[in-house]
């Protein structure tokens, strides 16, 4: 059965691949499961529809015959699991895989997403040139802590797993500022992953709904 996953109808990312349904694409890309993708507008995502898939209205959403799924950690998680290609067959490289996913979403991913609202949305306080330092020292530490562990390797654990696809998906949040410069072997490890035919394909497919809507 082919599963259909939600999207923006206009997303806010700007065509950049950082809209959280990437992830899930890319992780459907690299196990070769073709799916559906049904766009929503912001209002549509606050309606009972599509609050009954998400409780907190947002994207993605997942749903494959009588299953539905919201969290695109989950989704992942998911696909890794139901389909060959991303998680280790060894039981042992496969939970250190899982560790990556959960560390990409609960250590890593919290104080770049605090930096980018920081950038977008506090711009105009009275407070923000003292805030920012401190939130752009948190990114640092954490991506100071995470080149120190990856080294000159190519992926975190042996062959490209979910871990490096939710590691990635956290750290192109960041690419933009500036600050994953300063880390050559992270910015070489993000520009493997962003070369990999499976991220181009859902790349392609998520700035292809952005450029149709930009011409609307």
């Amino acid at each position: 059965m082919t599963p259909t996953i939600t999207a923006f109808e206009r997303s806010p990312d700007g065509g950049k691949g950082l809209a959280r349904d990437m992830r899930v694409r890319w992780a459907l890309e690299e196990v070769g499961q073709p799916y559906d993708v049904r766009l929503l507008s912001f209002k549509a995502m606050k309606e009972p529809a599509h609050l009954a898939l998400h409780p907190f209205g947002q994207i993605p959403t997942y749903e494959e015959g009588d299953l539905a799924l919201f969290e695109s950690g989950a989704i992942v998680f998911h696909i890794a699991e139901r389909h060959a290609g991303l998680l280790p067959d060894d039981a042992n490289a496969r939970a250190r895989a899982i560790t990556w996913m959960f560390a990409a979403l609960s250590t890593m991913e919290p104080p770049i997403v605090d930096l980018a609202f920081a950038r977008l949305l506090e711009r105009d306080e009275a407070w923000y040139e003292q805030r920012l330092p401190v939130v752009e020292e948190r990114v640092r530490k954490r991506l100071g802590e995470f080149s120190a562990r990856l080294g000159g390797a190519d992926w975190l654990d042996g062959p490209f797993s979910a871990g490096d696809l939710m590691m990635v998906s956290a750290l192109l949040r960041v690419k933009a500022s500036g600050l994953l410069d300063q880390y050559p072997n992270l910015s070489a490890y993000v520009a493997r992953a962003e070369a990999r035919p499976a991220y181009r394909r859902a790349f392609e497919a998520q700035l292809a709904v952005f450029t149709a809507a930009s011409r609307t």
